[in-house]
This record gives structure tokens, C-alpha cells and sequence, in this order.
């Protein structure tokens, strides 16, 4: 039987969350009360029957490796196959590959050892909960080198300007690979490739001294490859900057979206944590929100997501923000617009106003208090 294995790199993915990635690397950023970004990916390949998976970890990787562990939130703890969780390790004084083609140089053994003939390359930045078995199907049946797997974004955001499009004839072929921005037709960051074609591309790139596996192994290749899209249907967003976090946790607060996302045949993972129920005290109100377990509030919420642990005490007043875990909200505190990383301290009687577009953010473990 045809298999794929995983991969998801992490090496291109630079983007800009300032606060929220200041101590872990844009993968593990948390999301929707529960999950970080890399959850999707990981959930989406182990719901597609993929067995084995790696990880290209270029830095900050110390809070993603706390995160996955071994692996068996997601069912990846086995004695064949499994989680991989690759960072950097340039021991080779003859090796000339840059960007992540360094990455397949240096990690050649887990292709090697892989007994999948197909792999399944993804980020972390497209959100959507999916399995690519009807994608991996039609590249087999149509004998595709590559597919590439796109979503229709008929709102264009400034968060989709870095992606390329893609234009396909009424097949599925692609025909080009640009960065025109009013094609609504955006390619996500995965795709499925042959393995022996993969390698030697991979071969091929280093030899010319290139550095981005994607552009210059199957962009600039593309008249000599045969490449499928496959499209993606249902909720999917991308999630690039501050701006575009936080609009997206919003958008999970309406019940069609969340439900899209997280209420479909295969659920997307997480690593468990072993919290009571959430504890609803006094004179708390709560209003379309999305509150995670352990969270203990006797104030106000409203329009916001509280992670695991969050307490909110008596007279505090939370709109449309995000607070992470185990941050504490103290008496007659209003925050409005606000995003709190983790273990946050707002002490009492502290007013804090963003902007929707431009919400306040807290890097993790500050106390904010009166000067």
C-alpha cells in the first residue's frame, strides 16, 4: 500500500509576532485557548495515516520540544516510526548547503530509512483542520511529480501578501507559481512530492548553491515537472503576523467557525493537560467567549479567549482580548483589546486599550502595576 511520511519545516517561516516570539519560534505560538499553530499541521498529517513525521526546528525550539515531547498526544510514540524533531547540526566541515537545504542535506537518513515512497512537506502558519488522503489519491492517480495543495481567499488580507499563487488550467495542472496578489487562488505551504524526486532535487539545488527547496527546486522547475493543485475546502486561514493572530482568534468566537475547525470527523490534537473545569464564581458574566479548563473568573468576559489557568478575580472587566495561560487578571482591572502571553500579572485597578487593529501585547511573565 502507498504511504506518505511527514515533514514540516520550519526554516523559511520568519515572520513578525514581536512579544509572542520572543521566547519560543512562530510554531509554538498558542491559539484558540488550547493548541499552538503547529498542533494543525501535526494533526492534519497523523488524520492523513502518516506514521512518521520530522520537524525542522531552526531556533527558539525550547518551548516546541516542551510541547511535543515524545509525540503521543498525537499517537507518534512508536518503536517504528514516530516524531522527529530535527534542529540544527552542521557538523559536516564539507558540507555547502544554506538555507533548508541544509536541513534535507544534513537529515538524508530519515528519508533514507523511511519506507513511505511519498512525502507530505507542510508548514505551520495555514490553520485548517484536514486530511490530505484525496489529495495524496489524486496525485497518484494523476502520476504528478508534485501537488500542491491551495485555498480560494476571495478577502485578500495584507496577511496573504507573502504567499505565491497559483494558476492552473481547468485540469489542475499549474501553470505558474507568482506573487500577483488579486489571484485569490493562494498555495498553502503543502504539498506532496516523490521521494526520489525530492532527493534529487534536493542534490541538484546544492550544486548551484541555492538555498530554498520550494523556489528553487519546483518554482523555477516547473516547466520539468508535472505539478497537480489540489484544493483545499472549508475554514482555513493563514496566520503571519500580530495583526492577523489576533483577528483570527476573534473570528473563532463565531460558533460556524470554530465549529468548522475543531468539530469534524478527525479532531486536531493537542498535548493534554489535566485541569479541572472551569469555575464560574460570584457575580462572573461571560458572553461569547471561549475559556479553557482551569480558568476561575468571578468578573466580567466578554468577546475573549482565556487559556488553561487564567484567573479572573472580582470586578475585572476583559473584552475582545486574548489571555494565555495562567495569567492573573486582579480586582477592578479593564482590559480591552489586549493580548497577555503566558503567566501575566495585571495588578489592581490597571486599564489597558489597543486597537482591533492594533491590539496591546504583553510579553510572558511581566507584572504590570501602577509606577
Amino acid at each position: 500500500m502507498k504511504s506518505m511520511m511527514g515533514l514540516i519545516n520550519l526554516e523559511h517561516e520568519n515572520f513578525v509576532f514581536n512579544e509572542l516570539t520572543y521566547f519560543r519560534n512562530h510554531a509554538s505560538i498558542p491559539i484558540a485557548g488550547r493548541y499552538r499553530l503547529i498542533d494543525f499541521a501535526l494533526s492534519n498529517m497523523v488524520n492523513s495515516d502518516i506514521q512518521e513525521v520530522a520537524i525542522f526546528a531552526k531556533s527558539k525550539y525550547r518551548s516546541l520540544l516542551d510541547h511535543l515531547g515524545t509525540g503521543e498526544n498525537w499517537d507518534l510514540d512508536r518503536r517504528n516510526g514516530g516524531l522527529y524533531i530535527l534542529p540544527p547540526d552542521w557538523n559536516d566541515p564539507t558540507d555547502v548547503s544554506r538555507g533548508d537545504l541544509r536541513f534535507f542535506h544534513n537529515n538524508r537518513d530519515y528519508f533514507n530509512r523511511g519506507k513511505s515512497d511519498y512525502v507530505l512537506v507542510s508548514g505551520s502558519q495555514f490553520i485548517a483542520n484536514t486530511d490530505y488522503k484525496d489529495a495524496f489519491q489524486l496525485h497518484i492517480n494523476r502520476g504528478a511529480d508534485v501537488t500542491l495543495v491551495s485555498t480560494m481567499m476571495e478577502d485578500l488580507q495584507e496577511e496573504h501578501t507573502p504567499y505565491f499563487r497559483i494558476q492552473a488550467d481547468d485540469l489542475g495542472w499549474v501553470q505558474n507559481i507568482t506573487n500577483e496578489r488579486h489571484n485569490p487562488l493562494l498555495f498553502t505551504g503543502t504539498y506532496i512530492i516523490n521521494k526520489s524526486l525530492l532527493m534529487k532535487l534536493v542534490d541538484e539545488c546544492i550544486a548551484y548553491h541555492q538555498d530554498n527547496f520550494f523556489v528553487h527546486g519546483i518554482q523555477e522547475r516547473l516547466s520539468q515537472l508535472k505539478v497537480q493543485t489540489y484544493r483545499h475546502k472549508g475554514y482555513g486561514v493563514f496566520i503571519n503576523s500580530i495583526e492577523s493572530y489576533y483577528r483570527h482568534n476573534m473570528e473563532l468566537l463565531n460558533e460556524d467557525n470554530y465549529q468548522d475547525l475543531f468539530y469534524k470527523p478527525h479532531f486536531v490534537r493537542t498535548k493534554i493537560s489535566n485541569y479541572p473545569p472551569v469555575k464560574y464564581l460570584g457575580q462572573s458574566k461571560v458572553k461569547k467567549s471561549i475559556l479553557a479548563n482551569g480558568c476561575s473568573v468571578e468578573g466580567v468576559v466578554e468577546g475573549s479567549v482565556l487559556f488553561r489557568g487564567v484567573k479572573v478575580n472580582k470586578g475585572a472587566n476583559i473584552r475582545n482580548s486574548i489571555i494565555m495561560q495562567r495569567c492573573t487578571i486582579d480586582e477592578d482591572v479593564h482590559l480591552e483589546n489586549v493580548i497577555l502571553d503566558k503567566d501575566v500579572h495585571v495588578t489592581k485597578g490597571q486599564r489597558i486599550i489597543g486597537s482591533k487593529d492594533k491590539p496591546y501585547v504583553v510579553a510572558k511573565r511581566q507584572v504590570i502595576e501602577s509606577k
